[in-house]
């Protein structure tokens, strides 16, 4: 299990000045905009603005701090996003997130569609995880992370832990959770053979 601090990560501006992006993890780890198989990452947008077009890839967004926001499609259809409720649209969508108030975090799962299907899981409470969980994130409070192979690992607010390689993000993990108030992210992913045999390495 690998864990990620969020405030270690470089945070790459936007072209058009309105946020700034940390990527977490990126699936295979060499891979690019173009070739990645899925991807999470965590934006902060300061102010509204159209979201970037990503043709063949789904796309998950999850509200994790700030007043909210609206994302109004090209049609003017507007669907407002919450606190810690996941919204999935596909990338090629004409997106235009219209804040509500001020800055807003939220986090990101990107799957190219085909090669990969994923799911975005909150969780409040102690929790035994379905198969597949490849990441965590900690929005708030603490975590205790356990194996049924007897790895532990532990995580605090703005931390992530990827959970394994592709041969055994089936094992099970429970969650405890330390503090009342604690709230945590998961990641399920499901890859196609055909991804699974690209990543394997040569």
């Amino acid at each position: 299990m690998q864990l990620i601090r969020l405030d270690d990560l470089p945070a790459t501006p936007w072209k058009n000045g309105g946020g700034v992006t940390r990527e977490l993890y990126i699936y295979p780890t060499e891979s690019s905009f173009e070739t990645f198989v899925w991807r999470v990452s965590i934006a902060e947008l300061a102010r509204s603005g159209g979201f970037s077009s990503f043709a063949g890839v789904d796309r998950v967004i999850t509200l994790l701090a700030g007043a909210g926001m609206q994302l109004v499609a090209a049609d003017g259809a507007a669907v407002p996003l919450l606190p810690w409720q996941p919204h999935r649209f596909r990338g090629e969508e004409q997106i235009f997130a219209r804040l509500d108030g001020a800055t807003c975090h939220d986090f990101n799962l990107m799957l190219r569609r085909g090669a990969a299907a994923g799911d975005v899981m909150v969780w409040h409470g102690d929790q035994h995880l379905p198969e597949g969980c490849a990441l965590l994130y900690c929005v708030h409070g603490g975590w205790e992370v356990v194996s049924d192979q007897g790895q532990q690992a532990m995580l605090a607010a703005r931390q992530a832990l990827v959970c394994g390689n592709i041969d055994d993000m089936a094992v099970p993990l429970a969650l405890r959770s330390l503090h009342a108030d604690s709230v945590l992210i998961s990641i399920h992913i499901n890859l196609q053979q055909e991804s699974r045999h690209a990543a394997q390495p040569s």
